[in-house]
């Protein structure tokens, strides 16, 4: 894969990067259901070996399960090191109840023990969350100062931010460079291309894009059926978009997906990411997957471009001009 270079870094990553949410298993709010190490371990290798240069995860996926599963499948790698991508600011208790901080000393500990789970020197791309809830912009100003000092610190390479807005990102450029933002995108949640995606390519933000395919919904493996039967711990049974009237449509929209990548040997979920890659604001797009199955689906995303005929009749779906 071809390598862009993000914001104000010196990192080059390449289009698509391996999501890390759903390899942190259950136990926890926003956990994807039941998962295997050993599969996720494999997933991360496969996409690897098809050339993606890094991973995004979090703190709070598997409530520190995550970091401890890509930093076995990084350790077990034998070719070129990748990227490892983390985020910090929600954090929970012993009843895994989780809330957002964004207190300084807060996040110097969540560093700490970042490092330590994923088992290196310095992360590579270190990034909040999501700004506090209800929003406080004092504290906000502090999370983001403290991961400044972080990084003069040595402790992290880059810094950059997730779910931030346009204000949020203006408050924080007024402190430190914001290296990079994590926003939502794909063509069941697009609000982003109004304000946000113009704002950082105004001002050399890198953005990279998490659930182009829709939380799975985009894949073109979705059905009815397996919406209806998530398990209890998977957060999608809780979430609009899996539930009429609402399922039915995104449903329709990933079949037309099928149809386009069928013309090209693509899957649907393939050509849901190469969508949201089109814009030259879009940095990259961080694509999940719980098995080498699903890797060899999905990653081939990244250097596959759509036809102006083909994006025409996709901005048709979501209702585009």
């Amino acid at each position: 894969m071809q390598t862009r270079k993000l914001g104000n870094s010196d990192l080059m990553i390449t289009p698509i990067g391996f999501g890390s949410w759903a390899i942190g298993g259950t136990g926890y709010a926003f956990a994807w259901g039941p998962q295997d190490d050993d599969q996720s371990v494999e997933a991360i290798h496969k996409a690897l070996d098809m050339g993606v240069n890094w991973i995004d995860t979090a703190a709070v996926y598997g409530l520190g399960h995550s970091e401890e599963v890509v930093a076995r499948a990084v350790e077990g790698w034998s070719g070129s090191r990748p990227y490892v991508f983390t985020k910090c600011g929600l954090v929970w208790d012993d009843d895994a109840e989780v809330v957002k901080t964004l207190r300084g000393d807060s996040i110097r500990r969540e560093c700490e023990a970042s490092l330590r789970r994923l088992k290196v020197d310095a992360i590579d791309l270190y990034q909040i969350h999501w700004p506090t809830e209800p929003n406080d912009p004092d504290e906000d100003a502090e999370g983001w100062r403290t991961m400044a000092e972080l990084q003069r610190e040595g402790k992290v390479r880059w810094i950059g931010v997730s779910n931030w807005n346009v204000p949020q990102l203006q408050m924080a450029q007024e402190i430190a460079p914001v290296t990079s933002l994590q926003p939502p995108y794909s063509l069941i949640n697009d609000e982003v291309e109004r304000e946000i995606l113009p704002f950082c390519e105004r001002n050399g933000i890198g953005t990279i894009v998490y659930s182009p395919m829709g939380s799975g919904l985009l894949t073109g493996g979705m059905t009815r059926e397996r919406a209806e039967n998530f398990p209890e711990s998977d957060w999608r049974r809780r979430n609009p978009e899996f539930q009429e009237p609402r399922l039915s449509r995104n449903l329709a929209i990933a079949d037309a997906l099928r149809e386009i990548g069928e013309a090209h040997g693509r899957s649907a979920g393939e050509v849901a990411i190469a969508w949201t890659l089109r814009l030259p604001s879009v940095t990259g797009a961080i694509v999940g997957a719980r098995s080498a199955e699903q890797v060899q689906g999905v990653m081939g995303g990244g250097d596959f471009r759509l036809s102006d005929e083909e994006i025409a009749r996709i901005e048709a779906l979501r209702g585009g001009e």
